[in-house]
């Protein structure tokens, strides 16, 4: 039986009324669930959703500071800074793009494999550096290969435009700026600056997108004025290397001092090292060997040692000693070059008699011969307060018998640096006031101890005068002359000490000297390490680079001739010649 057929005309009975207000309901509760969400992110939840999405896109870029320029007493550049860029990538990002690898790798000066390896090797990482420290012009080069994922990064790079001459007190830094030797370490702190910041927005690839407001700009680091002369450093380099290499000797050092206030005007040893050419250093030329490496001094000693002789009363500058050509002191026999037969102090000094020094320094006993050579500083740092310089070796008076107190007289068993010879020479130079040594002017300069006397102007002035005889054609440093100048030094040939005792065959050639002498500008030591050539001795090795040394500092400096009949009598005997 089939249903019954709706009529057309029929009318549905209305929906219920409850129908309508449900789906109003359900609209005013989904709208008030969206109103009350937009409070929570907008309202309650901003501050932690804003910095999620600074997580993401929102960064503190660094803004690198020049590092401070180590400049001369004149103000020539010993070490600077320039600007460079450095090349950094996200690695998967390049890897997006194989087909700019190998034009990439040819700016970087390197092969497409190689680069493909080492940003496969990193992909998980969101930065590289693939080259750093370029040229700006080599890295335009590379950003115009217009790969994604390669950015730029400001940095700079050290410079010494002095090479080799100044290395070892300038020092070196590294890649990164940070001293790793000489001054560039000891005043990092000084020399380094403080970088500033920027905020930027970077999109997922690492591109800045915009630069937001904050920004704090960088300090540069402080410059470093120095009281070397790049001149003097210069010329004390080249004739220090070119004595080395023409003796076959191990090494040498010069320094030159003005003794009126301390200041070192030029430290320069050989070997050195080119800070500009990091692969070619060899850490044997790196040591500032006037600094870190003693040595016994040999006969440069005796002038300290008779001056506090004569300053205590002791002697008198005239007083005679008889030598014979040797003296027995226990077991141990000293010795002369000759038997000079009865000696004065100048012809101790002159005649560089051992067995005169021996005499005087016995009769003042071991502790004042102690004293007297602490007094001028040695066992003692020398004040320049250089990174790694050394005391030396002195011992206790209290552990000497006659023989240490008859050898340490005229240079052995005791140690010192270059640096605390040239220090005592400059309290002779300078009537009697022993000086710190000082490597650094002005700002950055450390605090240095006063000036104290040590042996009175008359007994400085006197030392001086005898010591113009060490460079008379009688004495052992006739080529220490200087033509027009009087000059007065002192000669010394050390043995060095090996694993048996002294070797006969490794000497230390020394010469330490001042000119003029009857008001020294400068005071000057050189020493050649081993020499191995046909002379050793002191008067034929390092007299003669002192005398070249200190005549072209005269002339640089414009120092008076104080010995005019001197360059008058050479005038004439080169006429005479002609």
């Amino acid at each position: 039986m089939s249903a019954p057929r709706r009529n057309r005309n029929t009318q549905l009975p209305p929906p219920a009324r409850w129908r309508g207000a449900a789906v109003l309901g359900a609209f005013a509760l989904f709208a008030l669930i969206l109103a009350g969400r937009a409070f929570d992110l907008q309202v309650l939840d901003q501050a932690f959703l804003t910095k999620e999405g600074d997580k993401r896109h929102l960064r503190t870029v660094s803004v690198p500071a020049g590092r401070g320029a180590i400049e001369d007493r004149n103000g020539e550049p010993l070490a600077l800074s320039a600007p460079t860029e450095s090349v950094w990538a996200v690695p998967g990002a390049v890897l997006e793009a194989p087909e700019k690898l190998p034009a990439l790798a040819k700016r970087l000066d390197m092969s497409t494999a190689d680069l493909r390896n080492r940003l496969e090797e990193y992909r998980g990482r969101q930065f590289l550096y693939l080259r750093r420290q370029l040229s700006p012009s080599d890295a335009r080069a590379v950003m115009n290969v217009d790969a994604p994922g390669i950015f730029l990064q400001r940095e700079y790079k050290r410079y010494y435009p002095a090479g080799e001459a100044a290395a070892q007190i300038v020092g070196l830094s590294n890649i990164d700026g940070r001293g790793q030797e000489g001054l560039e370490l000891d005043r990092n702190e000084f020399l380094d600056g403080e970088p500033g910041s920027r905020r930027v927005i970077k999109d997922r690839l690492g591109r800045t997108v915009e630069d937001v407001a904050e920004f704090e700009p960088p300090e540069p680091g402080h410059d470093l004025r120095l009281t070397i002369d790049s001149r003097l450093q210069y010329l004390a380099y080249r004739h220090i290397k070119s004595a080395v290499i023409s003796n076959n000797a191990a090494g040498g050092i010069v320094v030159m001092l003005d003794p009126s206030n301390g200041e070192l005007r030029a430290v320069a040893s050989y070997p050195s090292f080119n800070p500009n050419d990091r692969e070619s250093i060899d850490p044997a030329g790196v040591r500032a060997r006037a600094a870190t490496d003693v040595m016994e001094p040999g006969s440069t000693v005796k002038p300290i040692l008779l001056s506090g002789a004569l300053d205590s009363g002791l002697y008198d500058a005239d007083d005679e000693i008889e030598t014979k050509g040797w003296f027995q002191v226990g077991r141990l026999t000293v010795q002369d070059y000759r038997n000079y037969g009865d000696v004065d102090f100048a012809k101790i000094l002159q005649k560089s008699s051992n067995v005169g020094a021996a005499h005087v320094g016995l009769e003042m006993g071991a502790e004042q011969v102690w004293r007297t050579y602490h007094e001028f500083g040695f066992g003692q740092t020398s004040g320049a307060r250089f990174p790694g310089e050394r005391y030396g070796v002195l011992e206790d008076f209290y552990g000497w018998n006659d023989v240490e107190t008859a050898t340490a007289s005229y240079g052995y068993g005791l140690s010192i640096t270059a640096f605390q010879l040239v220090r005592a020479y400059g309290a002779i130079a300078d009537d009697g006031m022993l000086r710190s040594l000082r490597l650094i002017q002005g700002e950055g300069a450390k605090m240095h101890a006063p000036p104290e006397r040590v042996i009175s102007a008359e007994t400085a002035r006197a030392m001086r005068r005898m010591l113009e005889g060490v460079v008379s054609p009688a004495g052992t440093a006739s080529r220490a002359a200087i033509p027009g100048y009087r000059v007065a030094g002192k000669t010394g040939t050390a043995r060095k000490a090996g694993g048996g005792g002294y070797n006969s065959d490794r000497h230390q050639a020394l010469f330490v000297g001042m000119a003029p002498a009857e008001d020294p500008a400068l005071v000057t030591l050189v020493m050649l390490d081993e020499p191995k050539k046909d002379e050793y001795y002191g008067g034929a090795v390092a007299a003669p680079v002192f005398a070249a040394v200190m005549r072209d500092a005269l002339r640089i400096l414009r120092v008076p001739p104080d010995n005019p009949a001197m360059l008058a009598a050479k005038a004439d005997d080169g006429e005479a010649g002609t």
